[in-house]
């Protein structure tokens, strides 16, 4: 089993940042890519950023240009640095952590609310 733990989130005013931090604990060892998805009330989980086991990183249009996501391994941990803030970013975002499943069952944190403010 593995735990993903998620903090950072919080209340912010459009064109600020902020910083989402998740660490894993448990089997630690079978983690293979790490992800941060998002998701708003009544709507689906998206995916916004993976980062592979070896550092590979991939943005959806959700965070192109204005997010980061970096991959602590020694630390057992992922973040997400999120820049140029807007009202469209409020949502819930999760930490996500595939253990060689091809992310057909994924390992999910409680989630950590965002929200802009206009």
């Amino acid at each position: 089993q593995v735990q993903l733990v998620e903090s950072g989130g919080g209340l912010v005013r459009a064109g600020e940042s902020l910083r989402l931090s998740c660490v894993a604990s448990g089997e630690i060892f079978r983690i293979d890519s790490m992800a941060w998805y998002r998701q708003v009330p009544g709507g689906q989980r998206e995916l916004v950023a993976v980062v592979s086991e070896s550092g590979t990183a991939y943005y959806t249009e959700s965070g192109k240009g204005r997010f980061a996501i970096a991959r602590d391994k020694a630390k057992s941990t992922v973040d997400l640095q999120m820049n140029s803030l807007k009202p469209e970013d409020t949502a819930d975002y999760y930490c996500a952590a595939d253990t060689n499943t091809g992310w057909l069952n994924p390992y999910w944190g409680q989630g950590t609310q965002v929200t802009v403010s206009s």
